[in-house]
């Protein structure tokens, strides 16, 4: 298995349940600070490389490693992305915004496509699965700013389009959480740092009144790579939003009591 964006969040997370469940993993990130301490922390079953996802080399390396470490690869999860801090189009410089536009892109759109086009020669082969992170963005405005919200946009077309052309020998869908508590790289190009993910009064605008920990993703992910429970399944995004698409315009939910 090959799992981009672990050293922290909620591929981190993912990466500690897929262990749990038996499954060894090739731990991808740029943190390597971050992918040490997942691998002391997993032992042999994570194997950390690090290398940038929106590299063609650094994609191949993946796969290298995968096939070399555990003799195949049956599971791609492409999870590595980055935020534009719910930065509005209008509030990016002209000047600016086609830097903006080609980092993000290129780490939230262009390295799934590398990803699973470096793999998909030893993704066939074993059968396997492509899950990729998306977002409450992927089907809803607001979820940030106006260049997160059409690359996730975008990754829910390239899910829906490599679940189409990689049929019947590679299952691929996503998972699309709304609320995590974690903190997201910005973009360079526009000075942004990481930031975190859930303000003050999240919780209180959801249906379900409690922000999801980063761990409650994993039983989707798992659900996902596991074709006994999963193997008709493809093309699909699995929305886990708290509810947040169905809130009600007057309260988040009908037994919800506000002040």
């Amino acid at each position: 298995m090959i799992l981009t964006g672990a050293g922290a969040g909620i591929g981190r997370a993912v990466v500690a349940r897929y262990v749990a469940e038996g499954a060894r993993v090739v731990a991808v990130d740029i943190d390597e600070e971050g992918l040490a301490s997942l691998a002391d922390e997993c032992g042999g079953a994570v194997v950390p490389l690090a290398v940038d996802v929106r590299s063609w080399e650094g994609n191949v390396a993946a796969v290298r490693t995968a096939v070399t470490e555990f003799g195949g690869l049956d599971v791609l999860v492409v999870n590595a992305g980055i935020t534009d801090g719910a930065r509005p189009l209008l509030d990016i410089d002209g000047p600016d915004l086609t830097g903006a536009f080609q980092e993000l892109f290129a780490v939230n759109v262009l390295a799934g496509l590398l990803a699973v086009r470096a793999a998909a020669d030893a993704l066939i082969a074993s059968r396997g699965a492509v899950i990729m992170t998306g977002s409450y963005a992927s089907f809803h405005a607001s979820g940030g700013g106006a260049l997160y919200t059409a690359s996730k946009h975008a990754l829910l077309g390239v899910v829906r389009q490599l679940a189409y052309e990689l049929a019947p020998d590679v299952r691929v869908n996503g998972i699309a959480p709304g609320i995590a508590p974690t903190r997201l790289r910005g973009i360079d190009a526009l000075g942004q740092e990481r930031s975190d993910s859930v303000l003050e009064g999240t919780a209180a605008v959801l249906p379900l009144q409690e922000v999801p920990s980063t761990e409650s993703y994993g039983g989707l992910y798992t659900l996902l790579a596991n074709a006994t429970d999963s193997g008709h399944v493809t093309g699909t995004m699995i929305s886990a939003d708290s509810g947040l698409s169905i809130r009600g315009l007057a309260r988040p939910g009908g037994r919800v009591r506000t002040p």
